[in-house]
């Protein structure tokens, strides 16, 4: 089976599924480089992030122009920023970077939900071993449980901190800089840059979690795992089998 260069974690984005994730986390990401943009423009005010700094946003707009010029270059820059790259930043590697290069001979073995002999016979009796296959073949599998609602919404949460982390990660260049260059405090300008890096490394480590539970979340379903609280529909029983139990 041939699996496409556009898959949902090489990239998954090109789907219709994709897609619909990606446009319901839209609006958090604005809020994101909103917030970060109006804390810029507090940390850039004489009096940082007081009160007085707030309201003379509406009374000094002069002082909005370089908060306002980071807003506007982030947002193009994530925009170039492709999606092989965000996955190199969230998880640290150059070469197959994504949990799916490494579903079966490592996640996969390390998560109690994921049944090793149904996995077996999932995958023909042998576990793929070569990082491309254990992608391709992992993709394979999330095609089938790709509308579970379970696997539904660990996609969706990688997606959302896997573009808020490649943000995070030209937030520390762009409003770094011009952090450095317009807060008249040096020591305030450091302090600043090291809150940004503080902010890439937290985010950068929950997509990278997330990712790696959307593989094994995809695995366990396959398998048969339920989430706690849940339970499986039983067929309904035929008639032949309830006369009989009435006999």
């Amino acid at each position: 089976m041939t699996i496409k260069a556009d898959s949902p974690f090489t990239p998954a984005d090109s789907s219709r599924s994709s897609k619909s994730l990606k446009d319901q986390n839209r609006w958090q990401l604005w809020v994101i480089l909103a917030t970060n943009t109006m804390f810029l423009y507090g940390v850039i005010q004489a009096n940082a992030i007081k009160i007085d700094g707030v309201r003379s946003l509406f009374t000094d707009s002069k002082n909005l122009i370089p908060a306002g010029l980071a807003l506007v270059l982030t947002t193009v820059i994530n925009g170039v920023l492709g999606v092989q790259m965000k996955n190199r930043i969230v998880f640290l590697r150059w070469h197959h970077a994504l949990p799916g290069h490494r579903a079966f001979s490592v996640y996969a073995l390390a998560d109690p939900r994921i049944n090793d002999t149904e996995l077996q016979k999932l995958c023909g009796g042998a576990l793929p071993v070569r990082p491309s296959e254990q992608n391709k073949t992992w993709y394979q599998i999330y095609r089938s449980v790709e509308n579970d609602h379970a696997v539904r919404q660990v996609h969706r949460d990688y997606l959302l901190l896997r573009d808020y982390a490649g943000i995070g990660a030209l937030l520390v260049v762009c409003f770094g800089v011009i952090g450095l260059c317009t807060i008249h405090s040096t020591g305030l300008g450091f302090f600043y840059l090291l809150l940004l890096v503080i902010q890439y490394a937290l985010v950068r480590q929950a997509a990278s979690n997330y990712g790696i539970e959307f593989v094994t979340t995809v695995l366990a379903r396959k398998c048969g795992w339920t989430k706690p609280g849940t339970t499986r529909r039983r067929k309904p029983e035929s008639s032949t089998t309830v006369e009989s139990s009435k006999l």
